[in-house]
């Protein structure tokens, strides 16, 4: 009997064959991309992905004698109200059994927040110590629990005030230098790419990561001022940063997200305090993205190796505080194109006379990552600027004049 399909030949298994191939080398190199980056599939896992949004939903569904909890969203002064109210047994409570909520609640008086992040990075060091010993993972998988696991208990240390924890995905974190209570000038050190737990400090080359630069910052901060100790800086590594100089490097939406977190730890610091800001890298494009929102606590935006700041001058920022931009005569970034088209690229270079800011000497800061070592112009810099002694900076050659006019 003829087939009806006899002019389409007979069925190519070669090809069948071939789709198979082709399937089948393809889940392989997914598989082999997955272990080299740690990751197992591992089912009926019970690890949380966001354990901070899971302990915001009990918190908004539970009440507390008797009374329901205030929206974690409230205004910081709702927040320092509820807190207030509360006995001292009632707020240690409070951050004992809802720790991730209260350590991250903007208006929650600051040492609780420490206390609480002190429980939640103890709670996390121990989902991490459970899956150093979990075989289902790969050995780098089991390789990188050990690193946050010790980088948590690190973090949890005597003498660490971490203001904000968040171990989801690569993780957020902020930690205050100085004392924050009684500071009567506060420093936000915001960071660039590659911000995330694993980086938050480092042993070696310590002031190129966020802990390391707002420690150099505030030890130099206190040399200048003889050690007054009204002073507090803060490594803000409490927004989701680039990967790396890909493709989010170079737009501004997570510098939109990383502005309007900036914008609310601002608004939850000390009212009585005057609040620099000093911003690296990819940090400058969150603060030139936040600056129109800031609040007049603001008085200063220092921006170090700038990317571009998503303005053409300093002045279409849309702020009243004082704009300052440094960049070491060696710093891969000046070799960056500064300008925005359809999305990609940050706009104009801050250092240039045409922007309007006023620009810093960065003498010795060796190349991208140096601008907060000790002995360097741009720490002192950054230091006059952050206690307040503007007149006393170290201009730039092109503009010796940066400090004109703020006697």
């Amino acid at each position: 009997m003829t087939s009806s399909f006899s002019g389409l030949g007979a069925p190519s298994f070669g090809f069948l064959q071939s789709t198979a191939w082709r399937a089948a080398l393809a889940l392989v190199v997914v598989f082999v991309m997955l272990a080299m980056t740690g990751w197992t599939a591992v089912r009926g896992s019970k690890d949380d992905a966001n354990p901070l949004a899971t302990a915001r939903s009990a918190w908004e569904h539970a009440s507390f004698r008797g009374h329901r909890l205030p929206d974690t969203d409230a205004a910081p002064g709702v927040l320092a109200g509820f807190f207030r109210a509360l006995s001292g047994a009632d707020r240690a409570a409070l951050a004992d059994r809802y720790p991730l909520v209260v350590g991250n609640m903007g208006g929650a008086p600051v040492d609780l927040r420490y206390r609480a992040n002190k429980n939640a990075l103890q709670q996390a060091a121990e989902v991490e110590r459970h899956r150093v010993q979990d075989r289902r993972l790969t050995p780098v998988g089991r390789q990188e629990a050990s690193r946050l696991m010790h980088r948590f208990e690190s973090m949890r240390g005597a003498g660490r005030q971490i203001l904000a924890f968040d171990p989801a995905g690569g993780g957020r974190a902020a930690e205050v230098f100085g004392d924050l209570r009684q500071a009567r000038r506060v420093s936000v050190v915001v960071p660039g790419v590659d911000t995330n737990l694993g980086t938050f400090e480092r042993t070696a080359r310590a002031t190129s990561a966020p802990a390391g630069m707002a420690k150099s910052l505030h030890d130099a901060e206190r040399s200048v001022r003889g050690g007054d100790s009204r002073t507090a800086v803060i490594a803000w590594a409490d927004y989701t940063a680039p990967a790396g100089l890909g493709v989010g490097a170079a737009t501004g939406q997570l510098a939109e997200a990383g502005a309007v977190r900036l914008n609310a730890l601002v608004r939850a610091l000390p009212k009585a305090a005057s609040v620099s800001l000093m911003c690296h890298s990819y940090g400058s494009v969150v603060c030139g993205v936040a600056a129109h929102r800031l609040p007049s606590s603001v008085s200063d935006i220092a921006v170090a190796g700038s990317p571009g700041m998503r303005a053409e001058t300093a002045a279409g920022l849309g702020t009243h505080a004082r704009v300052w931009a440094m960049r070491d005569a060696d710093d891969w970034i000046q070799d960056v194109p500064y300008m925005e088209v359809g999305g990609l690229g940050h706009g104009a270079d801050p250092v240039t006379p045409a922007f309007g800011s006023r620009v810093l000497s960065a003498a010795g800061a060796e190349g991208h990552a140096g601008y907060f070592a000790p002995g360097t112009q741009s720490l002192r810099n950054f230091a006059m600027i952050g206690v307040g002694a503007v007149t006393s900076v170290n201009c730039a050659t092109q503009d010796r004049d940066c400090s004109a006019g703020l006697a």
